[in-house]
C-alpha cells in the first residue's frame, strides 16, 4: 500500500490554523506516518472495514466535482450531463449484482441507509408482524429491528449459527410461517467471511409468501452476484467495501416488489429516495463496481494470499485457530482466535510496527468484550478475547503478507505474557 495520504506533503513543522481552527501537533504526527514515504512501509490488511479509493475512481469523480457539476434534475446541459452520469453509474451498478433492469437499482447515502429502507419497508405488510434474521448480522440491521421489536410489537426471530458461522437451517425452517412478512440474512458475514446460501433461503421465503432481503455488503465486488437467477427481493451494498468512495450505496428493489419511499421530498431516484443525487459519489460508485466485474477473477490471487497467510499462521502460532467456514467464505477474509491472548494489545503492537488489522470485539460499557458473532459462535471464554480479523484486497500484496508473517508470532507472545485471558491467569 502505496501513497495512502498526500496531505503531508504541505504539512507544516508547526500546528497550522485553517480558519480559527488549529491541526493539534498529535494529529498532524499522526498524518505524517501516513506520508508517502511513511506508506511504503505500512501492511493494509483491514479492508472488510473499508478498502482504498482506487485512483481510476478518483479520476472518474473529480469532473463532476468543478466541470460537469450541474443539479440533474436540471433540464439544461449541466443537468443532463449529470443525469447522463448516473444513469451509466446506474448501469454498472446493475452489471455488478446481475439485475435484469436498470431501473431496479436506487442510490443511497449508505448501505446502513439501504437497510433501514429496506427494513422498513418490508414491515409495513401489517396482515404480517414478524421477521427472521440472523444471530450474527451486521448492527445495521440488528438495531433496526431490534427497534421495530421494541415499539412496534414486530416478533423478531434471530436464528443462530454453529461454531463455524453457519446457519442452523432447521431453526430457520421453524421460524418460517405465513406470519413472516420478511426474512432477512446477509450474504456474506463482515467477521468472519462466511458465506450464507441467500437464494436458497431466498426461495424457502418466497414459499410462506415472505419478502427476502439481503445485505451484501461484503460479498459485492467480491464474489459474483446473480439477483435476476435468484428470487432475492432487496439487496443492499456499499461503495466503499470494494474500492470506491465512502457516503454512497445503493438499494436493489425487484420490479415487481412494492416500496415507499423512507426519505420523502423530491421524486429523485423514481420517488424512491428523495435528495439531490451525490453525483460525483455516484459516478464513483459505478466506476468501482464496473472495475470489480472486470478484476473479479484476480480473487482468486487474493485468497491465495489468504491460504498462505492462514498456513503460516496456524504453523508458527501455537493455539491459533482459524473462525468460519473455511470451505465456504469470501476470498479475502481470514478470522483467527489467538487463544489466551488480548486482540487489543496485538492490534496496538501491529499498529506500532506498521500493520493494520482489526479485532472481533466491540466496545461495551469501558471494557472490550467478544462481538456478538463472536458470542454466537460460542468461540471459547480465553480465545474469544484474541479474536483478530485479516481482510485482503486484490491491492493486498505478497510483500505485505510477509511483512505480518514476521512480527505476529511474536507479537502474540508478548500479548499472552501480559494477558488476563492466558489460561493461567483465568484460573487464577
Amino acid at each position: 500500500m502505496s501513497g495512502l495520504c498526500r496531505v503531508c506533503d504541505i504539512l507544516p513543522d508547526k500546528p497550522a490554523k485553517i480558519g480559527r481552527l488549529a491541526l493539534a501537533p498529535k494529529l498532524l504526527s499522526i498524518l505524517r506516518r501516513f506520508s508517502p514515504e511513511a506508506a511504503t512501509h505500512w501492511a493494509y490488511f483491514d479492508n472488510a472495514a473499508t478498502t482504498r479509493t482506487d485512483p481510476e475512481v478518483v479520476q472518474a469523480m473529480l469532473p463532476f466535482f468543478s466541470q460537469s457539476f450541474g443539479n440533474p434534475s436540471s433540464t439544461h446541459d449541466f443537468g443532463t450531463a449529470a443525469a447522463a452520469a448516473i444513469t451509466a453509474a446506474r448501469r454498472q451498478v446493475q452489471a455488478l449484482i446481475g439485475a435484469e433492469h436498470e431501473h431496479e437499482i436506487v442510490f443511497t447515502a449508505s448501505a446502513t441507509e439501504a437497510n433501514n429502507a429496506a427494513l422498513l419497508q418490508a414491515l409495513r405488510r401489517e396482515e404480517r408482524g414478524e421477521v427472521i434474521t440472523t444471530a450474527v448480522e451486521h448492527p445495521a440491521v440488528l438495531a433496526v429491528l431490534a427497534d421495530q421489536e421494541k415499539h412496534h410489537g414486530i416478533v423478531v426471530h434471530r436464528i443462530g449459527v454453529d461454531r463455524w458461522g453457519r446457519l442452523d437451517r432447521a431453526a430457520f425452517r421453524r421460524a418460517l410461517s405465513r406470519r413472516t412478512a420478511l426474512v432477512s440474512v446477509m450474504a456474506a458475514n463482515n467477521e468472519t467471511g462466511t458465506l450464507f446460501p441467500v437464494a436458497e433461503l431466498a426461495d424457502m421465503a418466497h414459499d410462506v409468501g415472505a419478502l427476502f432481503h439481503t445485505d451484501a455488503v461484503q460479498a459485492a465486488g467480491k464474489i459474483a452476484l446473480d439477483v435476476k437467477a435468484s428470487r432475492i427481493d432487496l439487496l443492499s451494498l456499499s461503495g466503499h467495501k470494494f474500492h470506491g468512495p465512502k457516503g454512497i450505496g445503493a438499494l436493489y428493489i425487484r420490479k415487481s416488489t412494492k416500496f415507499r419511499a423512507l426519505i420523502r421530498g423530491g421524486r429523485q431516484e423514481r420517488a424512491r429516495r428523495a435528495g439531490t443525487e451525490n453525483v460525483p459519489a455516484i459516478v464513483g460508485l459505478g466506476k468501482a463496481a464496473e472495475l470489480a466485474v472486470a478484476r473479479l477473477g484476480e480473487n482468486q490471487l487474493v485468497e491465495a494470499l489468504r491460504d498462505r497467510l492462514e498456513r503460516t499462521l496456524l504453523a508458527t502460532v501455537d493455539g491459533a485457530f482459524v473462525l468460519g467456514d473455511v470451505e465456504c467464505r469470501l476470498p479475502g477474509t481470514l478470522a483467527v482466535a489467538f487463544d489466551g491472548a488480548d486482540a487489543e494489545e496485538i492490534l496496538f503492537r501491529l499498529n506500532r510496527a506498521g500493520i493494520a488489522a482489526s479485532s472481533g470485539s466491540a466496545c461495551a460499557a469501558g471494557a472490550m468484550e467478544p462481538s456478538h458473532v463472536v458470542r454466537a459462535m460460542k468461540v471459547p471464554y480465553t480465545a474469544a478475547h484474541g479474536v483478530l480479523r485479516f481482510s485482503l484486497s486484490r491491492e493486498t500484496t505478497a510483500s505485505e503478507v510477509g511483512q505480518l508473517i514476521g512480527v505476529l508470532p511474536e507479537i502474540v507472545a508478548a500479548s499472552r505474557a501480559a494477558s488476563l485471558f492466558a489460561p493461567q491467569a483465568a484460573a487464577e
